[in-house]
């Protein structure tokens, strides 16, 4: 990780590989996770494949839904690795996203409470990063990975 141009999320979720994976993978497990709450999240597209669209919405009301993400998998390693960006988009277009353009890889290691959790999100300069982070990287991503672990420490998400 590059301090300077990097921003990072570093956990142990009680829970196997398989769990976290997929609550990662599986459309109606992100939903539930992937967005901080009371926000609600709908997965539009979620192809878990090189080369496969990563899209959501998101909704204050439920009602209304707007676009959250439109992104592409670059890397899929089944149980380990998963890697995105919204530098391209759903669609494989170059695109310039709002508020900042990112690159995140998720690893997934086993450990002996569970599975070691990381998150590193990559910006292409450090006022990017810097952005990301006055935005609040650490209370959004944050938030994101302790709904993560709530949902797959409770129950057997597969």
């Amino acid at each position: 990780m590059n301090p300077d141009l990097d921003l990072g999320i570093d956990r142990v979720i009680r829970a196997s590989r398989a769990d976290v994976w997929a609550a990662w993978t599986d459309p109606a497990n992100l939903a539930q996770w992937w967005i901080p709450a009371p926000t609600r999240c709908r997965v539009e597209s979620l192809d878990v494949r090189p080369g496969g669209a990563f899209v959501t919405r998101m909704s204050d009301d439920g009602d209304t839904f707007v676009p959250h993400l439109d992104a592409c998998f670059l890397v899929v390693e089944e149980f380990e690795r998963l890697v995105f960006t919204n530098a391209i988009d759903s669609g494989w277009r170059p695109a310039s996203p709002a508020p900042v353009l990112m690159t995140a890889e998720v690893v997934l290691r086993d450990c002996p409470d569970g599975t070691d959790y990381r998150i590193t999100v990559r910006h292409g300069d450090p006022a990017a990063r810097a952005l990301h982070s006055e935005l609040g990287f650490a209370d959004g991503w944050g938030t994101t990975t302790e709904q993560l672990a709530g949902l797959v420490e409770r129950v057997s998400v597969r």
